[in-house]
């Protein structure tokens, strides 16, 4: 299938998202779409799937003009978009996720149940899966959602499959085994637009890249032509030093200590310990246990055993009411459902935490409210034409700006990260690096937990690896390397 996308425009009420975008995408090939958070990637795709229309411009499939009404329509002509927010239904188990609105029946109305967990058993090993069928999807982890998602689009038998940021969640070898697939449909002449942040995957699978900033197309390019530096350049409109800023580590004082943490079937006799200034890195690989055992410190999680000790003394956290008095942030991994909510304001996402402090007497000081807001979005430059907007109406990556701001905004002495940068562009991840080395350099303790081995190795000071609900190893920054971190991941010594 060739696509051409000709001089698109689209405007949100005064908000110009586009303003004349070009876009083109040959048969079987990998096409990279780039560009920082807000640039109009996903809209233009939107456009494209039929979720919105555009107000001018032309679109050609197979030299056809074609628009669809919407993306069910563009799915039945073989285009399917699997989103950035997962779209899953908790409630119901994998199997009934996979084939929400594609039920397979026979002639009486009844469910092909056995025929259906059988295509559905046939994609889960494509994708080396091993979820089971019946398990409810809610308590999939967001790494088993997104693969769920991947194998779903799978079975439309689709001519052109976009993904916007498909291996934000994933561990590396589940993003090998969908490079593996992504490969094998390049072969049967499906193409795929490759929408991504991650610049080591982009030139690694994709045969070109076309870049966006501000709504504009700055440039497409045959990945061979072109090369990391320029890439970074044409997205952020400026040069980009150093991936990841230096840090000036001064480890002091102990501010946490986890002894002997246990939930049964989950993790086991989990023990660490942060100081203030200090960065903490958790890999491991999915459904290894690592954001439990997060969970479980921030009061999210019941546990069986274990102590967390915080500046010296014991302290029992049965919720996150109670972690939040105590200092302890926690930002995480799943924004949409857990970090914000989306109808709410910015604003009014941003002070959730704080707002007893700005009603000391039951009464908000809106003066002091708003300067706070408004400081917070300056210091993490979130792309807005006001506080009062939607937070759901932002980009995915200024979304995940204003779940760090909510929790920056508490001033913790102890701030859990997890998946911190997932969905964020290149020239954003450097800024929320660079407001890390500011807390740690304010005495903050921090621990991240990151599926992104170069974030690992380029931000931590000290680096835990989990295998299967144990730390199986704790590495220094200067003896770490993927090697050892995968060995220790899958169970090595």
């Amino acid at each position: 299938m060739h696509i051409s996308m000709q001089n698109i425009h689209k405007a949100f009420g005064m908000n110009q998202v586009l303003t004349g975008v070009n876009f083109e995408l040959k048969d079987g090939e990998v096409h990279a779409l780039m560009g920082e958070n807000g640039a109009g990637k996903s809209t233009m795709m939107n456009i494209l799937t039929g979720l919105h229309t555009c107000d001018h411009g032309t679109i050609l499939i197979d030299g056809k003009e074609t628009y669809f009404k919407n993306p069910k329509e563009a799915e039945k002509n073989g285009i399917t978009f699997i989103h950035q927010e997962l779209n899953i239904w908790p409630d119901m188990t994998v199997l009934e996720n996979l084939f929400i609105g594609k039920e397979l029946k026979n002639s009486l109305g009844l469910l092909k149940l056995k025929e259906m967990r059988a295509l559905a058993k046939k994609q889960f090993d494509r994708l080396a899966v091993s979820i089971p069928l019946d398990k409810e999807a809610g308590s999939c982890s967001v790494g088993e959602q997104q693969m769920i998602e991947i194998a779903k689009a799978l079975m439309t038998n689709a001519k052109v499959i976009i993904m916007d940021e498909p291996t934000a969640a994933l561990t590396e070898r589940e993003i090998s085994k969908l490079f593996e697939v992504i490969a094998a449909l390049k072969q049967d002449g499906v193409s795929i637009v490759y929408i991504s942040h991650r610049m080591e995957e982009i030139f690694a699978i994709c045969d070109r890249i076309t870049v966006m900033r501000d709504g504009k197309t700055v440039d497409t390019k045959r990945i061979p032509d072109t090369n990391f530096d320029e890439v970074v350049r044409k997205m952020v409109g400026r040069e980009l030093t150093d991936r990841f800023p230096k840090r000036q580590s001064k480890p002091g004082e102990l501010l946490l200590q986890v002894k002997g943490l246990t939930k049964k079937g989950v993790f086991q006799d989990v023990g660490f310990s942060v100081r203030s200034g200090e960065i903490v890195g958790v890999s491991g690989l999915m459904g290894a246990g690592r954001t439990e055992i997060m969970r479980a410190i921030f009061g999210l999680e019941t546990v069986d055993s274990g102590e967390i000790w915080l500046n010296g003394k014991k302290v029992n956290i049965q919720s996150p009411d109670q972690a939040v008095k105590l200092g302890i942030g926690f930002i995480t991994e799943d924004r949409k459902d857990e970090g914000l909510i989306l109808d709410f304001s910015i604003k009014e996402n941003m002070v959730l935490p704080t707002l007893r402090s700005f009603a000391p007497k039951g009464i908000i000081k809106e003066k002091s409210e708003k300067d706070f807001v408004e400081m917070l979005i300056k210091r993490l430059t979130v792309k807005t034409e006001s506080a009062d907007i939607a937070v759901g109406k932002l980009s995915g990556g200024n979304q995940q700006k204003v779940v760090i701001a909510k929790w920056v905004g508490i001033g913790p002495k102890v701030l859990i990260l997890d998946e911190p940068t997932r969905g964020v562009d290149v020239g954003a991840k450097r800024e929320i690096y660079q407001l890390m080395n500011e807390l740690t350099e304010r005495g903050v303790a921090i621990i991240m937990v990151s599926s992104e081995l170069p974030e690992i190795l380029g931000m931590s000071d000290r680096i835990l690896v989990v295998h299967e609900g144990k730390i199986t190893g704790e590495l220094a920054k200067e003896e770490a390397t993927q090697e050892k971190i995968m060995k220790l991941a899958t169970g090595g010594q």
